[in-house]
């Protein structure tokens, strides 16, 4: 199912919170295919392509139902390390939902109605990050990325 299928038609942005929802169960999936095994005791690691980037994964938190992860290319330069796109998500294993999050805290979710602007607003955010989120894992999963137990270092434990 098309992502824009559900998006208004001039500015692509969804129209009712089911079709985010929809996107972030896409993502989900799409996360299942580039982690296979996210509970695998490592903290780090990096995937490498022979058409890409090498793709570093960092499992942020690790909760019963949840997992937060980062996926980041990094780039070094004169400045330091840059990393782009530098996405954190949370992966909802009970509901099977996958949220690019901008931050440790979404804001609260204060809508009655469609139109109230903040509900508006929060949900075009959520959306194009999540789309982006979306895109880039299709992308990653076509360049050959992935992740699984035996190409990860473990992770040192605290002395």
């Amino acid at each position: 199912m098309q992502a824009s299928m559900h998006a208004c038609p001039c500015c692509g942005k969804p129209r009712r919170i089911a079709h985010l929802l929809e996107l972030y169960e896409r993502n989900y999936r799409l996360i299942q295919r580039l982690v296979p095994e996210p509970d695998a005791p490592c903290h780090r690691a990096v995937s490498h392509s022979l058409s890409d980037c090498p793709l570093h994964l960092e499992i942020v938190e690790r909760d019963r139902y949840t997992l937060t992860l980062r996926l980041t290319y990094e780039f070094t330069d004169e400045s330091g390390i840059r990393r782009q796109p530098d996405l954190w998500v949370r992966l909802y294993r009970d509901a099977g939902v996958a949220e690019a999050l901008a931050c440790n805290h979404r804001p609260p979710w204060l809508a009655e109605r469609d139109g109230d602007p903040a509900a508006h607003a929060f949900l075009s955010a959520q959306w194009r990050r999540n789309l982006l989120l979306n895109k880039w894992l299709e992308y990653l999963l076509d360049h050959g990325h992935g992740f699984i137990a035996s190409a990860r270092p473990r992770a040192m434990e605290p002395a």
